[in-house]
């Protein structure tokens, strides 16, 4: 079994899992077309595909990149992240910006499937196709986004605490006066400037004295 996932990993590239959920995803999106054609709906389905890509690619990106831009900027430059590893090791507070991204990401992300309940847009055909009301919609919505940025904040504390405790280590493990991290080494760990040598040569002499 074992040299089966082996030789499907080298021809496929990856575990065999991921195939079957690739596999699987495109059985569930072919269901969902063949759905959608046979309700006499494809062509609002294709429209909204279409300017799904093109608003995103020529509108939203450019504005949701110019908005990220715009917030490093206005943070202070350890909340960004540091970028080398000296950097991290001076600054090893979390940057907060990752924290941010991601509640307005998803936020965003609702916003752009369901605005047209949630403004109210077509709030008399979701009527008339349910019979219910598309008010709770907004509520809904700045709900979920309110519950992701407290996580968010939540998260971000919690790591702001790891950093804390990672960044100030305990009394057992302080270096003692003198080389430090010499210990177990082979190399002197006494208080610094004194010669070994020295103590060496001294106790030859009490011994030679006393020999005589």
């Amino acid at each position: 079994m074992t040299r089966v996932i082996a030789r499907i990993r080298r021809w496929y590239g990856a575990h065999p899992l991921h195939l079957l959920a690739l596999l699987a995803a495109f059985a569930l999106a072919g269901y969902a077309v063949r759905a959608v054609v046979a309700a006499g709906q494809w062509q609002l389905y294709a429209l909204w595909f279409l300017v799904a890509i093109v608003g995103h690619d020529l509108l939203l990106f450019p504005l949701y990149s110019l908005a990220d831009l715009s917030l490093r900027r206005l943070l202070p430059r350890r909340e960004r992240g540091a970028s080398t590893a000296p950097d991290r090791m001076a600054n090893p507070q979390p940057p907060v910006i990752n924290h941010l991204r991601v509640p307005a990401g998803f936020s965003l992300l609702l916003l752009l499937v369901w605005f047209p309940l949630i403004l109210r847009l077509s709030s008399s055909a979701y009527h008339r196709a349910s019979g219910l009301t598309a008010s709770p919609y907004l509520w809904r919505w700045l709900g979920v986004t309110g519950v992701m940025f407290l996580g968010s904040a939540v998260g971000y504390a919690l790591r702001l605490r790891h950093a804390a405790v990672t960044r100030t280590p305990p009394d057992g493990d302080r270096p003692e006066s003198g080389l430090s991290g010499d210990r177990g080494r082979g190399l002197p760990t006494g208080p610094l400037g004194q010669d070994p040598g020295k103590d060496r040569r001294q106790r030859c002499k009490t011994q030679v004295g006393r020999a005589r």
